[in-house]
């Protein structure tokens, strides 16, 4: 089974297709934002701790996240493989993943990138915010995350693109339709459903 990643910017559709990709290929989808977000509802003492992170748009800090996904890839529904969401988002995550990786004797075989124009990802978020009354998706604090994006995790895709890894897929349009273009993305590197 598959080792992968979905990357693309906030509200570009990761955990939508995320959900859909991993139970398609039949491993676990591990959700950073989804866990800090479960700790921030159960006010946790990490979920405290990343509350004022996350409300100035900020990202949690490496070491911090570094643990939380080294404990849950050593969970056993991880053992065949995953699929990361939100994670890794800085070149020391990178290379922490690739520590993991090599303990686990193996290697990410693809990074789902979604592709998607700013202002559609401001307004996607700004509709899931009023629906969902999330407290981190004013505004100022969309582009201030569209911005670290930028800045910290689009980088990435370089260090992706030399291992030969990205699969770039176009993440407007409907749910269906992205999951059919990840999907054949993949079978073109022999990743198959």
């Amino acid at each position: 089974m598959p080792n992968l990643l979905i990357v693309g910017p906030p509200g570009a559709g990761k955990g939508t297709q995320a959900a859909r990709i991993a139970t398609a290929l039949g491993v676990p989808a591990v959700s950073t934002g989804d866990i800090f977000r479960q700790n921030i509802k159960e006010q946790t003492e990490l979920g405290q701790r990343v509350t004022a992170i996350l409300d100035a748009g900020d990202y949690v800090p490496d070491e911090l996240t570094n643990e939380l996904v080294d404990d849950r890839l050593a969970q056993d529904d991880a053992a065949e493989g995953y699929l990361l969401d939100g994670y890794p988002r800085t070149a020391g995550q990178v290379e922490f993943l690739d520590g993991v990786n090599l303990r686990r004797g193996e290697q990410l075989d693809a990074v789902i990138r979604l592709v998607a124009d700013t202002e559609e990802v401001v307004r996607r978020l700004l509709a899931r915010a009023e629906q969902q009354g999330r407290s981190d998706d004013t505004e100022a604090v969309i582009r201030r995350r569209l911005e670290v994006y930028e800045r910290e995790t689009a980088p990435l895709i370089a260090i992706f693109g030399d291992r030969d890894l990205v699969v770039e897929v176009d993440g407007i349009g409907a749910v269906d339709e992205v999951t059919d273009r990840i999907l054949a993305g993949l079978a073109e590197r022999g990743i198959r459903a």
